[in-house]
């Protein structure tokens, strides 16, 4: 099947809503562009970008996969490498989730320094070298590794009387992806493209995320602190519908798009309304992770790629598109690279940020909007020199 041009620009587009919502300073722009509260019935832009995130990851998943298998991997290699990215997804997303909780004063560090060092040795150990020996890949590599060994080794929060370490949490944003992802790519090792396989694990995890809001799984209980994630169904239930709705996309062909995008469209409306429906039983909370929200947005990435592959695969109008097709192609690397920008700004205190502050709503996201378009940019130009995390 040839490459689908929609993947990446809709994994771009994501990745750029979610710099954008990441960098919005809430206070002065409407409500409706950020995150809800956890209590609050109904949800806002940013509750619904990194749920359409994860449904690009399950739709990537079977390319991905299959690509490997072509290319000579075994289902044991594959299995190695899904392993190695949920690994090293969640080994990065605890150590983003903990840099808030440093305790600068008892590490012997400042949160920013900290925070640095962290990801620039982030980007030493995953880089994808090419053009240099492998001497000096293994003394790069070997720099990352010791820089992540050393910040937790000093890592302290809480206080001087009561001192803590590093903690799994919600495990971050990336480990939600590594979980995600790892759900995802189990089932379709063992479904590979049985749409009626697949269907029924992402019913499996629907039922779960129902049962977990419903506080009926407390015999699972013990299992909650090592796979909690798994556990309350949303984040799976979310990347293994795009898995599923990849399947029906390679069952079809771009060559049936017709066939596809009424599918599509029906899926999508139904995913929403079947949202609305279970608002009766489960308010719309991104943060609560209810069944209805996750039905919801999963009908909006669906309707949303419905609409764009029409636009770019079947029409051919991609020229607007060109801006976000390096984030769908760099994608940990466009999410990543901002921060180390960010920190190194904030040890600076270097007025960077100051359109956040503005009290015109409009020059706030303006600022904003800018600000996600370079970033994309930078991340760009990482790739061009040689810079690009690749797990």
């Amino acid at each position: 099947m040839k490459r689908i041009l929609t993947i990446d620009i809709m994994r771009g587009l994501t990745l750029f809503l979610m710099l954008f919502v990441n960098d919005l300073y809430m206070k002065n722009v409407p409500w409706w562009l950020g995150h809800t509260e956890a209590g609050f019935d109904g949800m806002g832009l940013a509750d619904w970008v990194f749920p359409g995130f994860l449904f690009m990851v399950g739709m990537a998943i079977p390319f991905a996969v299959q690509s490997r298998i072509k290319k000579g991997n075994s289902t044991w290699q594959v299995l190695q490498h899904i392993f190695s990215r949920t690994v090293s997804l969640l080994i990065i997303g605890v150590l983003m989730l903990n840099a808030s909780r440093l305790n600068p004063e008892l590490a012997g560090i400042s949160k920013n320094l900290w925070a640095l060092l962290m990801y620039i040795s982030v980007f030493l150990v995953w880089n994808l070298y090419r053009n240099i020996s492998r001497k000096a890949i293994f003394i790069l590599k070997g720099l990352g590794i010791a820089g992540l060994l050393f910040l937790a080794v000093i890592f302290r929060s809480g206080t001087a009387e009561s001192p803590g370490w590093l903690v799994t949490g919600w495990w971050g944003i990336l480990g939600l992806i590594g979980w995600g992802y790892l759900s995802a790519a189990l089932v379709y090792l063992v479904a590979k493209e049985g749409l009626l396989k697949t269907g029924l694990f992402w019913m499996l995890f629907f039922a779960l995320n129902v049962l977990s809001q419903l506080k009926t799984l407390s015999i699972l209980e013990f299992l909650r602190p090592a796979l909690g994630i798994l556990l309350e169904g949303s984040t799976p239930l979310l990347v293994v519908s795009g898995l599923f709705f990849s399947l029906i996309l390679r069952k079809t062909g771009a060559e049936k798009w017709k066939q596809f995008s009424t599918i599509g469209l029906v899926l999508g409306v139904l995913c929403v309304l079947l949202g609305f429906v279970l608002r009766n039983w489960f308010i719309i909370s991104k943060i609560k992770g209810t069944p209805s929200w996750g039905l919801i947005c999963t009908g909006i990435s669906i309707l949303l790629f419905v609409l764009l592959f029409l636009v770019l695969d079947v029409w051919g109008k991609t020229r607007w598109s060109s801006v976000f097709k390096p984030a769908g192609q760099n994608s940990l690397t466009t999410y990543l690279a901002p921060n180390i920008i960010y920190y190194s700004v904030w040890m600076s205190s270097f007025p960077l940020f100051f359109y956040k502050y503005l009290e015109n709503p409009v020059l706030v996201i303006t600022g904003s909007v800018v600000w996600a378009l370079a970033m994309i940019g930078f991340s760009a130009l990482l790739s061009r020199i040689g810079i690009r995390l690749k797990l």
